[in-house]
């Protein structure tokens, strides 16, 4: 299997998640396109999609159902536009310097894909030989019964689903694709998958919906999901752990993946529907965390209307909408994120530093640095509701990002920080 790199045009990357459906009261692609000026001010990378297929109409869910529940993978979801806006967006987007990755969804497809009728044995049939819906690692139905669940033991079903993924490349000129429920498809599908997508574009990038290691090992993927740091945060923030679980988190998974990184998130579309916002799961320590997120060693995600905040639970059957008006968190996510660009220290893998725990021994209290190339970062975040007297045990010197003032701690100095309060100093001026 051809190795999978890094691209160099990722070194300092974030991923912005598009929700096109909630984004605006539209839902179009034509009346998102009017944000891309927005985010690539904001300075975001990555722009992926949601699933922009068309969507069953048979087994629906709710009035328009589910992204995951496409008919085909070819075509664009006449209720947010036309194959033409979209190579519009792209055009627009490329323009501006930014990448678009999509949604793909290869473990089900809705029960009106063309595939349903002409192509039965490409599906997972019951006892009975009917097709069924996904089942889970068990066996069990999981109740995702607004689709049907392919079989990747019918190599022809595989070579169709690589071809069209293979359409959007070349024929429609995406960077990527994020890999809907990653984890339920076996491994040697992804290594052929990403040897043929590799093959007519070298720096296409990759992220799956897995928490797997062998999906980064094995040259699939150049990142997964950080579910189980995400529940961690939660915990800490709920005051359900203490700080010290982000050390036992590092602990037993970094010693596990030797290639790629985890893709870190506060929020994305199924925590948002599903179980809430960050302001809703975090309360005030929502801020911090995405602080945590910016600065770790790992990509950084946003979901659609986190720099507003929407802090609401967006539908995920029905019409929604974000309703931008205040954009109050942007100032904030564009300082992390031009922090990530101008400092090398907080680039990715081999092109950035490695996290140093520092202070390690002071309670509710999670600090690290990075280094590259000179270029140093400093993090201190109280992960309590209570202010924190924190022992300096090193002189650090550089900028605080955030109001960009010259900071200067002395060796065993004190620094009081307020609940959740944090600060990131920088020896490059943002």
């Amino acid at each position: 299997m051809q190795e999978l790199q890094w691209p160099s045009w990722a070194k300092s990357a974030n991923i912005y998640e598009v929700n096109i459906r909630q984004y605006t009261a539209e839902g179009t692609l034509d009346a998102f396109e009017s944000h891309l000026p927005r985010l690539h001010d904001m300075g975001v990378d990555i722009l992926w999609f949601m699933p922009v297929f068309p969507i069953s109409m048979t087994n629906r869910k709710g009035s328009m159902g589910s992204y995951y529940a496409p008919t085909t993978y070819r075509d664009i979801n006449p209720q947010i536009g036309t194959m033409d806006d979209f190579k519009r967006v792209l055009k627009h987007a490329h323009k501006l310097g930014m990448k678009i990755i999509i949604d793909w969804v290869p473990n089900h497809t809705g029960w009106d894909h063309s595939w349903i009728h002409a192509h039965p044995e490409y599906y997972l049939h019951d006892a009975n030989g009917q097709i069924t819906e996904p089942l889970d690692w068990a066996g069990q139905p999981t109740g995702w019964t607004d689709v049907a669940q392919l079989d990747y033991r019918n190599t022809n079903m595989r070579r169709d689903m690589i071809a069209d993924m293979l359409f959007w490349i070349e024929e429609i000129g995406i960077d990527g694709f994020r890999q809907d429920m990653a984890l339920l498809v076996p491994l040697d599908f992804w290594k052929e998958t990403t040897t043929a997508l590799l093959k007519v574009k070298p720096d296409i990038f990759l992220v799956a919906e897995s928490e797997h290691y062998e999906h980064l090992n094995h040259h699939c993927f150049h990142a997964f999901y950080g579910w189980s740091w995400h529940h961690t945060l939660n915990q800490i923030a709920q005051l359900k752990e203490p700080a010290s679980a982000i050390d036992h988190w590092i602990h037993h998974t970094r010693p596990h993946i030797h290639r790629g990184t985890y893709m870190l998130f506060t929020s994305n579309h199924d925590e948002n529907s599903w179980s809430g916002s960050e302001v809703e799961r975090m309360g005030l320590a929502y801020k911090a965390m995405a602080v945590l997120n910016f600065t770790f060693e790992a990509l950084p995600l946003l979901y659609s209307g986190q720099e507003e905040p929407y802090t609401g639970r967006l539908a995920f059957f029905e019409k929604d909408n974000v309703g931008y008006s205040q954009y109050a968190m942007q100032s904030f996510y564009t300082t992390l994120i031009k922090l990530r660009h101008e400092n090398k220290a907080l680039w990715h893998l081999g092109y950035g530093g490695a996290m140093r725990r520092i202070m390690y021994d002071q309670k509710d209290i999670f600090s690290f640095d990075r280094e590259r190339d000179g270029d140093q970062v400093t993090v201190i975040i109280n992960l309590s509701r209570r202010f924190q007297d924190v022992k300096v045990d090193r002189e650090i010197n550089g900028f605080d990002i955030f109001d960009t003032s010259k900071t200067n701690l002395a060796k065993d100095s004190i620094l009081r920080l307020g609940p959740w309060e944090y600060k990131v100093i920088s020896s490059v001026k943002i």
